[in-house]
């Protein structure tokens, strides 16, 4: 996610475009037809059908982009990186439903709201695990995406809670993800101010650029539900990955997660051995740290094959 104050902008514009009495009479929602999340073909060596997973590594990995991003722009980094590694890599788009009624008006990737896009993930889960064979996969979400897949985890079907041996996921990477929401630089100050004096802002975000921005914000409903249970699903092992530079999932420390019953956390600092470490919100995905962090966290024997850098 990039452009904090555009952002604010837009919404600024929507309101001029849009008209705040249109958007509070506007119609009551529909419901959205479900469109599978699809499968980006830019990448070299990701989202490839017919990759058979190896003995040293038996779970695909599928990558989860964030908000108003898709997964060419996100994973041109990390995701063939992967592949020459010896994964079998895939990358689905998803949340840009372009609804005028329901939100997402600009038909923004993970603009639509969290749990519909979980479900989209949720279907394309099935369909790598049907093509590969694999019985699990491992996951990394960068930003939104680590919510999007916290949510398919734990209300559509990517773990069960009474036999973690069959859950669909075994670890969870995140990268700056919201998972105990972030205030967005000074936004959320601005958005609630402006609701105090009457101004519909969350039904602008939602109408406009999508529910999912303000389902990330610190105290949303969204994360209430989401966390109610606790952070963690048994049977998964989390890394969560901040970076005390991000300027987008604030608090950075925010996203570190707290293991729950039959789950382990790993939280970790990109600046952990290495201070210098610039590492922005939208660098977590393709630093050189970063990614040596989550190759790591996927097969711990790459860290004693490689030596960490200290980029950025």
């Amino acid at each position: 996610m990039t452009g904090i104050r555009t952002t604010m902008a837009a919404l600024a514009s929507a309101l001029t475009l849009v008209g705040a009495p249109a958007i509070l009479t506007a119609g009551a929602a529909q419901a959205i037809p479900l469109i599978p999340a699809s499968a980006s073909q830019a990448l070299p060596r990701v989202n490839d059908w017919g990759c058979v997973p190896s003995a040293e590594h038996p779970r695909p990995v599928i990558l989860v982009h964030g908000t108003w991003s898709d997964a060419e722009t996100t994973w041109s980094t990390l995701g063939p990186q992967l592949a020459d590694e010896g994964y079998c890599v895939f990358a689905p788009d998803y949340g840009n439903d372009g609804n005028a009624l329901d939100g997402n008006l600009l038909g923004l990737g993970g603009g639509a709201n969290i749990d519909w896009s979980a479900a989209q993930l949720s279907a394309f889960v099935d369909r790598v695990l049907q093509e590969t064979g694999a019985r699990q996969v491992d996951m990394v979400g960068h930003s939104q995406g680590g919510l999007v897949a916290r949510q398919y985890l734990r209300f559509h079907g990517g773990a069960d809670p009474d036999a973690p041996a069959d859950n669909k996921v075994r670890n969870l990477v995140t990268l700056g993800a919201t998972n105990h929401g972030s205030t967005f630089g000074d936004v959320v100050a601005i958005s609630r101010a402006l609701t105090r004096v009457g101004v519909p802002v969350q039904k602008i975000l939602a109408r406009t650029v999508g529910p999912s921005y303000a389902e990330q914000m610190v105290g949303s409903e969204f994360l209430d539900r989401l966390n109610a249970g606790g952070d963690t699903v048994p049977g998964v092992h989390y890394t969560v990955i901040a970076s005390h530079s991000d300027r987008i999932s604030t608090p950075p420390s925010n996203t570190f997660l707290t293991a729950g019953p039959g789950a382990t956390v790993d939280n970790v600092w990109v600046q952990n051995g290495c201070k210098e470490n610039t590492t922005s919100h939208e660098q977590l995905v393709s630093n050189p740290r970063s990614v040596y962090l989550v190759q790591s966290a996927l097969d711990p024997a790459y860290a004693q094959t490689y030596e960490a850098p200290c980029a950025g």
